[in-house]
């Protein structure tokens, strides 16, 4: 399989990647698959990949949790080192492309107050909804490339 197919299997067609990048085919070996599993088991778990009822949570605590998955992923990558290449390959552009973007605006927009504002809490558990679209669908392509059973929808919506 084709990375580029990878990525529209699961629907994360927010990630741009180079086209003759995307024509490369995707050959996980075991490190890329113990890597997968081991940040697999850390989305399953977060509010990445799980709802935030409306009057449940804290905005704040969703947005530490969103942001960990640098530290967590980079942590991953630095234990399995070069062996694990193509989990890499997907890692990084998702953190980059889909997680910065969101943790960037929000992490300013606390700062400054956001979280004290009925509104922008409002608007915050609106773009985590977004997110979460896309980090379960990576879910799902962690799942694939870990070669386990995808509980994502486990326990549905």
């Amino acid at each position: 399989m084709k990375f580029r197919e990878l990525f529209q299997k699961v629907g994360l067609t927010k990630v741009k990647i180079k086209l003759g990048f995307s024509e490369l085919e995707w050959e996980p070996k075991d490190p890329d698959r113990e890597a997968a599993w081991e940040l697999y088991v850390e989305m399953l778990t977060r509010i990445a990949s799980q709802p935030l009822a409306e009057n449940w949570g804290d905005e704040r605590v969703a947005l530490e949790s969103i942001y960990s998955l640098f530290p967590t992923t980079r942590e991953i990558l630095r234990r399995k080192g070069r062996n694990c290449i193509e989990f890499s390959k997907i890692a990084v552009p998702v953190l980059n492309q889909v997680v910065r973007p969101f943790t960037a605006k929000w992490h300013r927009l606390s700062l400054s107050g956001a979280f004290g504002d009925s509104d922008r809490c409002m608007e915050f558990r609106a773009d985590l909804t977004e997110l979460q679209t896309d980090l379960r669908n990576y879910t799902r392509l962690l799942a694939t490339l870990a070669e386990v059973e995808d509980l994502t929808d486990l326990e549905g919506d």
